[in-house]
Parts: C-alpha cells; sequence; structure tokens
C-alpha cells in the first residue's frame, strides 16, 4: 500500500492505517445517524429560518444553562462528524450546517446562511422537505427554489 503512495504521505498513511476500520465504521454509523437526524432536524425548521434573523437568549437561569452545554457538545460532535463524512461516507455538509443550526456562537447564522447558498446544499434540504409535504425553506438571497436549478 505505501510503495504507491507519494513519499510525503506514506508517514501520515502509516500513522492512520490502524485507525482505517474504526474510521470506517464511524463514517458508517454516522452516515446512518444523519439520515434519521437531518431530515428530523430540517422539517423542524421554519421555512423562513434562513432569511429571518433569530437571536439566542442571553438571559437563562441554571437549567438552561445545563441544556444550553448539552445542546453545544452535542452540536461539536456533529461538526466533527460532518467534517469526517466530508471525506468518510454520509451528508457532510448538511451534518456541519445540523451541527452549526444546533449550536450558538458568533456569526453562527451567517455562516449557515453562506452553506445554505450553495445550491446543491438548498436543493437536497427542500428534497426532504417536500418529500414529506412541508413548506420549502426560503433561499438566503430571497430567490425562488425554481431559480437555483445549476451548481
Amino acid at each position: 500500500m505505501n510503495a504507491e503512495l507519494p513519499a510525503w504521505l506514506a508517514p501520515l498513511a502509516q500513522q492512520l492505517e490502524p485507525w482505517v476500520p474504526a474510521l470506517t465504521i464511524t463514517g458508517f454509523v454516522m452516515a446512518l445517524a444523519s439520515c434519521v437526524a437531518i431530515p428530523w432536524l430540517l422539517l423542524r425548521m421554519p421555512a423562513d429560518y434562513f432569511t429571518e434573523s433569530y437571536l439566542p437568549h442571553a438571559h437563562r437561569g441554571p437549567l438552561a444553562w445545563f441544556f444550553w452545554v448539552i445542546r453545544n457538545v452535542i452540536a461539536v460532535v456533529l461538526l466533527v462528524a460532518g467534517i469526517l463524512m466530508l471525506v468518510l461516507p454520509g451528508q457532510g455538509l448538511l451534518t456541519i450546517l445540523i451541527a452549526l443550526m444546533a449550536s450558538t456562537f458568533p456569526g453562527k447564522y451567517r455562516l449557515e446562511r453562506t452553506i445554505m447558498r450553495r445550491p446543491g446544499v438548498f436543493r437536497a434540504a427542500n428534497w426532504i422537505r417536500r418529500k414529506y409535504h412541508r413548506t420549502p425553506l426560503k433561499h438566503p438571497d430571497g430567490h425562488d427554489e425554481d431559480i437555483i436549478d445549476g451548481d
């Protein structure tokens, strides 16, 4: 295997070789999980999520802060999984988008809108919503879905 790789890549391949089975299984599990989580979250969001401004709540009680921390920890796990799915099986960009939507950090909505401006991501999200008879998401730039046909 290492004979076919460029010299600069061979040491990295040797380091990753013991992890290939675990990474493959993780990628497969995350691909299956994304098949459930992504549609569930896309169906729950309002159609104007990417066009309206949403402000996080600054005043929280102790229980709300606990759930906020749990939510952000899950978001970090989804973000890592989404990044892995860019090279492993699964919906990497959509999983990253879901991780961003579940988290809270400065610039979050700007980044979500940037991802949703990608025609393939926008079409995939609305395909899922149409499949379950939900109103299509509004495009962040205000375009109709029919205008966003080509990549």
